[in-house]
């Protein structure tokens, strides 16, 4: 077996590979997709961290390659739906680098309310830099955490430990979950208004991106500072320089930016009121060797017994565990999904597991839905943590095994409640992962596949409107289930060939007699 370590993967774990007879390369960062490509060749194992990015042509033609590990949490430099897709399992090692990163965002919070910095540098020229650096206390200070996982509850511990009042607000934590912990839930905006210092601790996605633009910058308190360990471009650090030109910002420190490394011409680093240090966040000796040493350990284990843990497209599995709920994995992945596009924010969900159940271990069934069901939010929720994620988020999870399968070896019924109301799924393995209920009405549909759910009047002619409408457009109906509701209207759950574009859809939408129609 052979393992690929670029980026300064620390020793110890290399040397776990080593004992176990595997072939360690080492690397310095690989930055060309083409390049990656090529080094891939032949190798089993690819350990990155965060200067090593690997898009999907990287893993084209990287026939070899069984699993991907990040030395550290964020995965947003590995393309995990391309790897999934090439069955390769992505690993991080989320809970190595907490402590260092969250020390590193109090150390720019202790740099920033001092003038370490600036204090350090008129010193070491000769100067008595007393005039112009009078700081401030944080004690009695408002910290605002921007993201209250695990690195954001651990920044918010220590700050109250210096005897800081402490609010948070969390992108992806519904408004239920206000309260449920020990750190008071607000909004952005109000939290914004409320702190004195503001820090972030999310990861970058579509949603969190400039997450921080100009007109949220202006809504922080004149006099704020601001606080970015977590990843670049959560803050627009254009708008960022001009709110401190302005003077309504007090200071900033980064140490995550949109490009990195940084370019040499950035307008960041000549300005006076900004702290800037090089993605120092998880760079301490403990961090790199935990992280290390996790990770190698999770890909021997997956490697020689088939057990994952750690990974963010698999559930956790012993090698008996998986013969039996395997073929149940795909259903779960693909029900997540359309739970959660049925009741966009739920609040509670039960599974009943029916029929033959024998010997199933249902757990990471569970948490492997669950965290497609919030995955599409965060991209930081894994069937690992997918539970301890849903209860922070005030999503209780239910689960009962047993019951009459009603006709069929295995049946999964799944109820999801929120503020939208009650949507019933009843699925099955039979003829292969199959929806066979919604909502009590009799269907039959692959949830794996491109779907339309269509909600329409139940009367002549509006399928065949539909119908006629899709060929129009070139797209292929693969399979068309339709069940009456007994209101006057019908329910009908149409499988494609491709996904119907937006324009599409507005047409679709437009017959008469169609009352909804949705992608999935």
């Amino acid at each position: 077996m052979r393992v690929l370590a670029c980026d300064g993967i620390h020793e110890d774990g290399l040397t776990l590979f080593r004992s176990a007879g595997w072939t360690v390369e080492v690397s310095e960062p690989i930055k060309d997709p083409a390049a990656l490509a090529k080094a891939l060749d032949g190798v089993d194992a690819l350990l990155v961290r965060s200067a090593t990015k690997v898009p999907a042509e990287a893993l084209a033609g990287a026939a070899q390659l069984k699993v991907i590990g990040r030395a550290g949490a964020g995965v947003d430099t590995i393309d995990v739906d391309a790897a999934t897709a090439r069955g390769i399992a992505v690993m991080n090692a989320p809970d190595g680098n907490t402590l260092a990163a969250a020390e590193h965002a109090l150390s720019l919070l202790f740099a920033l309310a001092r003038h370490i910095p600036r204090a350090d540098a008129g010193m070491k020229a000769g100067q008595w830099p007393k005039n112009g650096l009078t700081g401030f206390e944080l004690e009695g200070k408002r910290l605002g955490i921007i993201g209250l996982g695990r690195i954001g509850s651990t920044v918010a511990r220590k700050a109250r430990g210096i005897g800081m009042e402490v609010a948070a607000h969390d992108p992806f934590l519904p408004a239920a979950a206000a309260g449920k912990g020990s750190v008071p839930l607000l909004d952005l905006d109000a939290l914004l208004g409320w702190a004195d210092i503001v820090t972030l601790h999310v990861p970058r996605t579509k949603e969190t991106t400039n997450l921080l633009d100009a007109a949220r910058l202006r809504t922080m308190k004149r006099g704020a500072y601001l606080i970015n360990a977590a990843r670049g471009g959560l803050v627009d650090e254009q708008a960022l320089l001009e709110v401190l030109d302005e003077g309504h910002l007090a200071g900033a420190a980064l140490d995550t930016f949109a490009t990195e490394p940084l370019p040499a011409d950035s307008p960041l680093r000549g300005h006076p009121k900004l702290l800037l240090t090089p993605h120092l966040g998880a760079s301490t000796g403990e961090a790199q060797q935990a992280v290390s040493t996790i990770l190698a350990r999770q890909i021997l284990d997956f490697i020689q017994t088939g057990a994952v843990a750690g990974c963010v497209n698999l559930p956790p599995l012993t090698p008996e565990a998986a013969r039996e709920i395997g073929p149940w994995m795909p259903l779960m992945s693909a029900l997540g999904k359309l739970a959660v596009r049925l009741v966009p924010a739920p609040t509670r969900l039960h599974l009943t597991y029916a029929g033959r159940t024998e010997g199933l271990d249902p757990r990471p069934l569970t948490r492997l839905l669950v965290a497609a069901l919030l995955g599409s939010a965060s991209g930081r929720v894994t069937p690992v943590n997918a539970l301890q994620e849903a209860a922070l988020r005030g999503l209780e999870v239910a689960e009962t095994v047993g019951g009459d399968g009603d006709g069929f070896d295995r049946l999964l019924k799944l109820r999801v409640e929120g503020g939208e109301g009650v949507r019933e799924i009843e699925a099955t393995l039979h003829r292969g992962p199959r929806v066979v209920r919604l909502d009590g009405v009799e269907l039959d549909f692959d949830p794996r596949a491109h779907l339309l759910l269509m909600r329409n009047e139940d009367r002549p002619g509006v399928i065949g409107l539909v119908g006629s409408h899709l060929g129009a457009a070139g797209i292929n109906i693969i399979n068309f289930s339709l069940g009456a509701t007994g209101d006057g209207q019908a329910v009908a759950a149409i499988t494609v060939d491709h996904e119907v574009p937006a324009a599409q859809l507005v047409a679709l939408r437009a017959i008469p007699g169609i009352v909804e129609m949705e992608p999935v």
